[in-house]
């Protein structure tokens, strides 16, 4: 990463700001379809997902929980174009992901969706700002100052710019990841486990912010979670068992999702 050093070198000020891709209202955002995904091979093969039927519109905040090895982190990988169903159909921001190649696949994810993981994902050489400028120059986009700045002053972080991921708390490290997630606009969100190594207070923290993202912006997440805490922040909860849809809880209650956790795992 030593060619990632150095300051940010920004676009012209008069330069077109990063805008979110255009909206497409008569399709879904996300739409699986029998999506069947197995690893390994013989009597040994197991099918991650067996059957999945998911459907997400924009705008909404859909939490995915289950046991271990139920197939969470493994919907999440298809739906954002980080892995392909075996058979079965998958579509994204109106573009169907089955089969498509690498560089397509590289082209959408680039484009129109973000991502968060649960240990930040950061590069430690480069300061914040420069983390959140990394999506604009892998996609080949010279960032503006303005919206790397505006992304960080979105989380609280305008402050910190200059600050590596060392001189950062956990909590301050997700939230540039998030910064850099965002900084791109995308359509979708996707989260995995966003708040898994975080205290009580930092995960509050970036909740509210996911929040605000989907109340206010009308941003659309997918978040895989184990805590009904986090999973309650959510607009829907959809449970999987065994590679399938088994559940899914509209308007959650930290309670009723522990509840149905316990259920799935007797």
């Amino acid at each position: 990463m030593g060619g990632m050093s150095g300051k940010v070198e920004y676009a012209p000020r008069d330069a077109e700001p990063v805008r979110p891709a255009p909206a497409r209202p008569d399709v879904p955002v996300l739409e699986m379809r029998q999506a069947v995904r197995g690893y390994g091979g013989g009597d040994a093969r197991v099918r991650a997902l067996d059957g999945v039927d998911l459907s997400l519109d924009a705008g909404a905040w859909v939490a995915v929980m289950g046991p271990s090895g139920s197939g969470k982190s493994t919907l999440l990988h298809c739906a954002a174009g980080l892995d392909t169903v075996d058979s079965g159909r998958v579509t994204l921001l109106g573009e169907d992901l089955t089969g498509a190649d690498d560089r397509r696949l590289t082209r959408l994810r680039r484009g129109t969706v973000g991502f968060v993981f649960q240990n930040f994902n950061l590069v430690a050489s480069l300061t914040a700002e420069q983390n959140v400028a990394l999506p604009l120059r892998l996609a080949g986009r010279r960032a503006r100052r303005e919206d790397v700045r505006s992304a960080l002053a979105d989380v609280g972080l305008a402050d910190r710019a200059r600050h590596r991921p060392r001189e950062l708390s956990g909590g301050q490290q997700q939230r540039v990841a998030l910064a850099r997630a965002m900084v791109t606009r995308p359509r979708v969100l996707f989260a995995d486990e966003p708040t898994g190594a975080l205290d009580s207070a930092s995960a509050r923290t970036v909740l509210g912010l996911l929040r605000g993202m989907c109340d206010d912006a009308g941003q659309t997440i997918v978040m895989v979670t184990h805590d009904p805490v986090a999973a309650a922040a959510a607009d829907t909860v959809v449970f999987l068992a065994d590679g399938r849809v088994v559940d899914r809880i509209e308007r959650p209650s930290a309670r009723r999702i522990a509840d149905r956790l316990v259920s799935l795992e007797v």
